[in-house]
């Protein structure tokens, strides 16, 4: 029989799964100040290279943190993807995106970001628990109760304020809150290698394939090493399909490929299939779903990770606030499955339909789909949506019930916030839009048109008054056209210069705006009033301000 042993409650989140999303989870609610605790059936970390590339919006995350340039050095970039046809370059798309400080795409195995991560995990006291399973849990309203079976047979019960699935396809997290995962399995087998390749491929670039027998995709990893993927038609059997050899995989990229490539040194040869689901809620109770737990679909774009990871960036913000009890619960957990639960759908369609039209089979379907592609392919317009979409720079939340009213042009509440160059007016340095407004606090971006426009009107007042309320929670920032600051900053925390315009510019704003930023980055209020009452409104609406609150029950 198994033991149960009682404990006291020793963290605030407990996060089953430690893939990228769990340790993302983990390292945001850190950053925010919440105490965590991850734990893992599996006894050691992902050792293959399975998901690919970190695009251009989870670079930012992990600037956020500090720790970007880990990755940056472990990994490589790509310029462009390249797609052949019929012995022809149908077309080549940059991926380059130009209003973010990280322009291209990181090739890095999922391996490489998980051995990141932990090691940044262990660097701020937060280890990974392996060979620790959840059995169950108990959602009782103020706490959850888990029971957790240890690898040496033991079950602990232990008490924790919030729980979060981060365990993958098979989620118990999932399972045991009884949600659907809604949804299909794509009808062909594939395969994939992860090897060394001699020959004529570029190293800066994903190299796509469409033969008449199917789909091949050869993905960058290192100077040397390639991610090749094959779709081998419809699925023969329901279940997994046989690992291929290097000999198979060998024979395929000569049939598919562009000839001359030489295959050696396997890491890893497997088969597998495509599913695609989700469930409807990403939270209920005391108890929330992030990554695979909440949705699956091709690899097609190579958003899964990344879309999980943003998963973590969505929730870390707002449990940390209703953790601290600054924040009302269900609006910003409401959000949570709102916002993602949107950006999920997307994601899945999206992929669905890439793989679709990459895995024709019809001979006038792949005709016109060829034609069509080659076509589409010259066009700018079409090549910058292609990449912005890929890149997740393109996310927003345009019916999030967070947002304050739409109006004006340019920046509006959902919108990512741009990147944009600034001068710090004390010292004259150049910093980054972006980077200033990391954190775990709001930003309330106060851009004035020069001095004048901002010596005798309410902005002061609106920054003294959102300062006074929300102590803790709100940074407010002045940021000046032209290169002299006003010599009243009373309520401003940073005084910045925008000498030639570039972040009005990149708001798109050519007046005196007020701007609240969330902590993910994303514009939650706008406004040209510098109304003290709107945006307490506003605000008022998921915050606490104070005197501080007690958390509350969910």
């Amino acid at each position: 029989m198994m033991d149960t042993i009682p404990r006291p409650n020793g963290g605030k989140v407990l996060i089953v799964g430690a893939g990228p999303v769990g340790l993302t989870a983990a390292a945001l609610l850190t950053h925010y100040g919440v105490g965590c605790r991850v734990v893992d059936r599996s006894p050691h970390p992902t050792e293959t290279s399975k998901a690919l590339v970190l695009w251009q919006r989870t670079q930012e995350l992990l600037d956020d943190l500090g720790i970007v340039d880990n990755f940056i050095n472990a990994g490589m970039f790509v310029n462009a993807a390249r797609l052949h046809g019929e012995g022809d370059v149908l077309a080549l798309m940059p991926l380059i995106q130009t209003d973010t400080h990280f322009t291209r795409p990181l090739m890095l195995a999922q391996s490489e970001t998980e051995r990141l991560l932990i090691e940044h995990l262990g660097r701020v006291g937060v280890s990974i628990e392996r060979s620790v399973e959840l059995t169950g849990f108990v959602d009782q309203g103020d706490r959850v109760t888990a029971s957790l079976r240890h690898g040496d047979h033991h079950v602990e019960e232990y008490t924790c304020d919030w729980l979060i699935g981060c365990d993958g396809a098979h989620s118990a997290v999932r399972k045991g809150l009884s949600l659907e995962f809604t949804g299909n399995a794509e009808p062909n087998d594939w395969v994939l290698a992860d090897c060394r390749i001699d020959g004529p491929i570029a190293l800066d670039e994903i190299s796509l394939f469409w033969h008449s027998e199917g789909v091949l995709a050869v993905f960058p990893l290192a100077s040397d090493r390639y991610r090749v993927i094959a779709d081998m038609g419809f699925a023969k059997s329901v279940g997994r399909p046989d690992d291929p050899t290097l000999e198979e995989m060998q024979a395929i990229v000569d049939r598919r490929g562009p000839g001359g490539l030489l295959l050696s040194q396997p890491r890893w040869l497997s088969g597998f299939r495509i599913h695609e689901r989700k469930v409807s809620d990403y939270h209920r109770g005391r108890v929330l779903l992030a990554g695979d737990s909440a949705h699956i679909h091709s690899p097609a774009g190579g958003q899964g990770m990344n879309t999980g990871m943003q998963d973590a960036y969505n929730l870390a913000w707002k449990l940390a606030l209703v953790q601290s009890g600054r924040g009302l619960a269900k609006p910003l957990l409401d959000s949570y499955s709102i916002e993602r639960g949107a950006v999920g759908e997307m994601v899945l369609r999206n992929a669905t339909r890439l793989t679709t039209i990459a895995t024709l089979r019809n001979p006038v379907g792949k005709f016109f789909r060829n034609r069509l592609v080659k076509l589409l392919g010259r066009l700018p317009a079409f090549r910058r949506e292609f990449a912005r979409n890929l890149s997740e720079l393109g996310i927003h939340y345009p019916t999030s019930p967070l947002n304050g009213a739409r109006g004006g042009t340019g920046i509006q509440p959902g919108d990512r916030l741009p990147d944009a160059p600034l001068k710090d007016a004390g010292n004259l340095t150049e910093r980054r839009l972006l980077a200033v407004t990391h954190g775990p606090e709001h930003h309330l971006l106060l851009l004035s048109t020069g001095e004048a426009s901002i010596a005798n009107d309410d902005f002061m007042s609106l920054a003294m008054n959102t300062r006074s309320l929300y102590q803790g929670l709100i940074q407010v920032h002045l940021i000046v056209r032209g290169d002299t600051p006003p010599s009243n900053t009373e309520g401003i925390d940073h005084v910045w210069l925008d000498p030639a315009g570039a972040t009005a510019a990149a708001l798109g704003v050519n007046e005196a705006i007020a701007v609240l930023v969330r902590p993910d980055g994303y514009v939650g209020y706008r406004s040209a009033n510098a109304s003290c009452e709107a945006l307490r409104n506003h605000l008022d609406g998921y915050l606490r301000p104070l005197p501080i609150g007690a958390p509350e029950t969910v």
